[in-house]
Parts: C-alpha cells; sequence; structure tokens
C-alpha cells in the first residue's frame, strides 16, 4: 500500500504531520511518498491551504492537524 503526503518546505504542521503518519506505520505496512506541492503548479493550488495533507488512492484521508486515530482507522482496516 502506498500514501501519499503533501506537504512543503518549511511547514512546521507538515513535519509534526509526517512524524504522526510514521508512527502509524509502525503499526500498519504502507510505504509513504512524499509529495512537495511547490514542485507541481496544479498540486500546489489544490492543497496549498489544507497541507499536510494524507492520501490514499486519490482519496484524502485527512489533513491540516493529523491524529493517530483517524489515520489509523483508515490504513489499519
Amino acid at each position: 500500500m502506498i500514501v501519499q503526503f503533501f506537504s512543503r518546505a518549511n511547514c512546521p504542521l507538515c513535519v509534526e504531520g509526517l512524524h504522526t503518519l510514521k508512527l502509524v506505520q509502525e503499526d500498519v505496512a504502507f510505504d509513504i511518498e512524499i509529495v512537495n506541492i511547490e514542485e507541481d503548479d496544479l498540486i500546489h493550488e489544490k492543497y496549498m491551504l489544507m497541507i499536510p495533507v494524507v492520501e490514499k488512492d486519490g482519496v484524502v484521508i485527512q489533513y491540516g492537524n493529523l491524529d493517530y486515530a483517524t489515520l489509523m482507522e483508515y490504513l489499519g482496516s
């Protein structure tokens, strides 16, 4: 399973969100694909006010303040 993590440089909330996602990864097997929204204009426009964003199979699982329980609920099932 591949989970996409949308973020950008100099984003403290993104650093915290990636840490939370990695905690979930300790309990559920998946790969994290980190996507820098500043490298693609369409992605930047779509997610610039939402980052960090966690997406699986093209569906947004959670954005903004990420929490372990919500991520675990979606990724653990």
